[in-house]
């Protein structure tokens, strides 16, 4: 896909060049490899960093730090640019949903779901999609963690703001051990599926 994109601007001009990058926003994820203009982008071996998120309970809306949610434990967290959105919908959570118990199954302590998204709309999602204990819905309402991390994607041109990469990732007492991250548009590394064969 990168020669293919460098082909294009290469022989397309200026015009060419300002398209290739609104379609690749700033960074290219190849096998686990990250380019990226300006922050890095989170990979194997990383501490995660310090950030604080939050959720819906029914007494209302609690704070959790990366510390708290990391700390000492197995999480398979995976990340998506919106809640209500037809692939976050149809297949990314529900995927999740329905193989919550055989990914806990493989020694993992707990499963996070996370979204530029405020908590109310992270809390309402979750009741739709039916995920009970088994997922934590977090929210990262001003994309601090995603920033963190190297995976926001500004989607303002259509109107979305800046959002979260599609991706998954295994962590071990704040250590990333595993991390799909999708090209732009696809869905196929950080699904469920895809994740139970890392575990």
């Amino acid at each position: 896909m990168v020669l293919a994109l460098v082909s294009r601007v290469a022989t397309g001009g200026p015009r060419a060049a300002r398209v290739a990058v609104r379609r690749y926003p700033r960074h290219v994820v190849i096998e686990n490899r990250s380019i990226r203009s300006g922050d890095m982008t989170i990979k194997v071996g990383d501490k995660i960093p310090n950030a604080t998120l939050r959720y819906m309970t029914a007494e209302g809306i609690k704070t959790i730090t990366t510390d708290e949610l990391f700390k000492g434990k197995r999480v398979v967290l995976f990340a998506l640019p919106g809640a209500f959105t037809p692939t976050c919908s149809k297949a990314h959570l529900p995927g999740f949903v329905v193989n919550a118990d055989a990914i806990k199954g493989k020694n993992v302590d707990r499963i996070v779901c996370l979204s530029v998204n405020d908590a109310f709309v992270m809390g309402a999602w979750g009741k739709e999609q039916n995920v009970d204990d088994n997922i934590l819905m977090l929210a990262d309402g001003s994309a601090e963690f995603s920033k963190a991390v190297g995976l926001d994607d500004d989607r303002s041109g259509i109107g979305m703001g800046v959002r979260s990469r599609r991706y998954a990732m295994v962590v071990e007492d704040g250590v990333v051990k595993a991390l799909n991250v999708e090209e732009p548009g696809e869905f196929k590394v950080s699904s469920a599926e895809a994740i139970l064969e890392l575990l």
